[in-house]
């Protein structure tokens, strides 16, 4: 009875490693790519932020928060029926992206510390669910500026 206990037991413990090996290798961190950030010019005391997060991986993530030396109030708003609404997170599909564009979802600088003027940049960094941290120099565009329209 001892034998046949220690045996099974031995095997329990051989499929719970295997088990465990196999679930961190399939279940990879998102491989995560930041494109066509720009901030337009602001002309008040806020700015909005927009760019672009590609996932290449099988693994879906989430952007949780954007920190900022411009700003210590910085949230994140989607538009759904022309009403803008703060949110917690922006789902990052896997496979798929994340597009932060204006008249859509963006990041929203509140009380800003100094005015960016064009030309400059702005030190962002993105955070995440499940990815390391982010950072991105935002450049600074005309107050007008919209890549959308050609």
């Amino acid at each position: 009875m001892t034998r046949r206990t220690t045996a099974l037991s031995a095997a329990v413990a051989l499929a719970a490693a295997l088990a465990l090996t196999g679930c961190s290798s399939s279940d990879s961190k998102p491989d995560l790519e930041v494109s066509g950030a720009f901030m337009p010019q602001p002309v008040m005391d806020m700015a909005g932020g927009f760019l672009t997060i590609k996932n290449d991986s099988g693994t879906a993530d989430k952007l949780t928060s954007v920190t900022s030396p411009l700003s210590d109030d910085i949230t994140m708003h989607e538009t759904k029926n022309q009403k803008m609404q703060q949110v917690k997170s922006f789902d990052i599909p896997a496979n798929g992206e994340l597009s932060l564009t204006r008249g859509g979802s963006h990041i929203m600088f509140m009380e800003l510390k100094k005015t960016p003027k064009q030309g400059e940049k702005v030190s962002i960094e993105l955070h995440f669910e499940k990815s390391d941290p982010i950072k991105v120099d935002v450049p600074v565009e005309a107050p007008n500026h919209n890549p959308q329209q050609h």
